[in-house]
């Protein structure tokens, strides 16, 4: 068998399985940027919105961050995979922008 994946013939947000005979590229983790195998703990380093801990890339909450990310009154933060997102507070909904009764 040649190892075929020596010559990285994946893309950039791919990682190369030798198989017998062939080879295939597979898709890096969502908290990868760039990989060398399967999974967050595979990573070259972390895409936007992640951190590297204990050897794997893990999701930074922002919304724990020390400083204040949704500042609009009755608005509250909501983490997501690699970002987070502002949401009017229970009760109230969004019009023209602002939060509102």
């Amino acid at each position: 068998d040649v190892d075929e994946c020596a010559t990285s013939p994946c893309k950039d947000h791919q990682y190369c399985l030798n198989t017998d005979g062939s080879f295939s590229c597979k898709a890096c983790d969502g908290s990868c940027m760039g990989c060398t195998g399967e999974g967050p703990g595979e990573c070259k380093s972390c895409a936007a919105g992640y951190t590297k801990e204990e050897e794997k890339c893990t999701d930074i909450d922002e919304c724990n961050l020390s400083e204040k990310l949704c500042v609009e009154e009755n608005q509250d933060c909501v983490n997501t995979s690699g970002s987070y997102k502002c949401v009017c507070s229970e009760g109230f909904k969004e019009e023209d922008g602002a939060c509102v009764e």
